[in-house]
C-alpha cells in the first residue's frame, strides 16, 4: 500500500487494486489529497482532522466515529471495535474518546483506525492498537500531549517504521527538535516525512 503523507494529520492510501483511501483531510491540509478519492476515514470532529465543507462536495463515503457533531455532512457512524471496509480496505476501529487536553473541558469521540492490520492513524489520543502494526503514524505536538508521550506511544506499539503526522502548529526548529528526540529515542524505527512524501 502507498502512503502519501499530507500537511497535518492527513495521509493517503493507495491499495495495489487503485482504491483511495483518505485519512483525516483537515483544514490545513492539501486539498490535493482527497482528488479521486474513494472513502474518506475521520477520526474525530476537530477542524483540523476534518474539513466538512470539502467533504460534502466531495460526495464520497465518509466513516466517522458514531456521535460525532459534523453537521451537513453525511457520514457512516463507527463504534470502537467495529471492523468494516472502506474503498475495499479492510479497517478496524480503536479507542473511543479524544485525549484530555485540561481540566473538566469536554472531550469528542476519537477513534484510532488500524488499516488491513498494518498501518495505524491514531487520531487525537494514544490508543494501542491492540496488536502488532508495521506503520505506526506517531502525533508529533498537540495542546494534549508532550514530546515523551509520543517517545513512549512508540517504543509501545512497536512498529516496524514510524512516521509523524499532526505537526501542523509546529514551526522549523519545534520540528526538528521533535524528530530529533523521535529518531534518538524512538527505538530506530522513526522517519520524518514531509507533505507530499510517498512510501
Amino acid at each position: 500500500m502507498r502512503l502519501t503523507k499530507y500537511t497535518h494529520a492527513c495521509v493517503r492510501l493507495e491499495s495495489a487494486r487503485g482504491a483511495a483511501l483518505v485519512i483525516d483531510p483537515g483544514i490545513w491540509s492539501e486539498p490535493r489529497a482527497l482528488a479521486g478519492a474513494d472513502a474518506v476515514l475521520v477520526t474525530h470532529e476537530h477542524a483540523d482532522h476534518v474539513d466538512g465543507l470539502r467533504l460534502k462536495a466531495l460526495g464520497v463515503p465518509v466513516h466517522a466515529p458514531a456521535g460525532a457533531r459534523l453537521p451537513g455532512l453525511d457520514f457512516t457512524g463507527v463504534e470502537p471495535g467495529e471492523e468494516f471496509t472502506a474503498a475495499g480496505i479492510r479497517v478496524r476501529a480503536h479507542g473511543g474518546r479524544h485525549a484530555r487536553v485540561h481540566g473538566d473541558l469536554p472531550d469528542c469521540p476519537n477513534l484510532g483506525y488500524l488499516v488491513e492490520d498494518s498501518l495505524y492513524h491514531p487520531g487525537d489520543a494514544l490508543d494501542l492498537p491492540g496488536s502488532p502494526v508495521e506503520t505506526l503514524l506517531v502525533p508529533l505536538q498537540a495542546s494534549w500531549m508532550r514530546t515523551d508521550q509520543a517517545i513512549d506511544f512508540v517504543r509501545a506499539v512497536r512498529p516496524r517504521r514510524a512516521y509523524g503526522i499532526h505537526e501542523g502548529q509546529l514551526n522549523e526548529r519545534g520540528l526538528s527538535s521533535v524528530n530529533g528526540w523521535l529518531s534518538e529515542r524512538g527505538g530506530g524505527c522513526y522517519r520524518w516525512l514531509p507533505p507530499g512524501s510517498s512510501v
